[in-house]
């Protein structure tokens, strides 16, 4: 299951874009309750085995996921590209499944401070993590080149979004083996 917090909409205005997804990144209950509602539709799929959900995401969609966790889900992983939310350390205690992170080393969004908060939460938590830092990548690294002008900080890097893809792959198949 794909989930759209966006209703269709291509965001292609940076201005645009972080009009939008700020506050909803300054408002854990709020990406809990669209995390928590997509879990229910996908749960109410009769083709979906309950016991084999994980939640990954890029940027916002990481961001939710690190917040179902949070709050104590029912998932067997979680990945999130390029977020590192923080936002209630203490909560990460209740996360009961591996959490596998990636960030670009330039980027200027996420930090070298935002990945140690990110790192201190989940040692503190007991959590099972990595957090994989891809070297010389900007901000948004896995999407491909836009027709428009980008922020600064943000910059397609398609080796280490091909790299980044496949260690969640690598996650999926750790944490959701194939039954036998």
């Amino acid at each position: 299951l794909a989930f759209d917090i966006h209703g269709g909409r291509y965001l292609g205005d940076p201005a645009e874009m972080l009009d939008r997804c700020m506050p909803l990144l300054a408002d854990p209950d709020r990406m809990r309750g669209i995390g928590h509602a997509a879990l229910d539709v996908l749960r109410a799929d009769p083709r979906t085995d309950p016991g084999r959900i994980a939640a990954i995401g890029y940027g916002t969609g990481g961001a939710i996921a690190l917040e179902l966790g949070r709050d104590g889900a029912d998932l067997r992983a979680i990945g999130t590209v390029n977020a590192l939310t923080t936002g209630r350390p203490g909560e990460a205690a209740r996360i009961r499944c591996p959490v596998w992170a990636g960030v670009g080393s330039d980027d200027p969004i996420m930090p070298p401070a935002q990945r140690e908060a990110f790192a201190a939460e989940m040692q503190a938590a007991g959590a099972d993590w990595r957090l994989v830092v891809y070297g010389g990548a900007l901000h948004a690294f896995h999407h491909p080149p836009v027709d428009h002008p980008t922020p600064p900080g943000v910059g397609h890097h398609p080796q280490h979004a091909r790299r980044a893809w496949r260690d969640v792959l690598a996650l999926l198949a750790e944490c959701l083996p194939a039954a036998h």
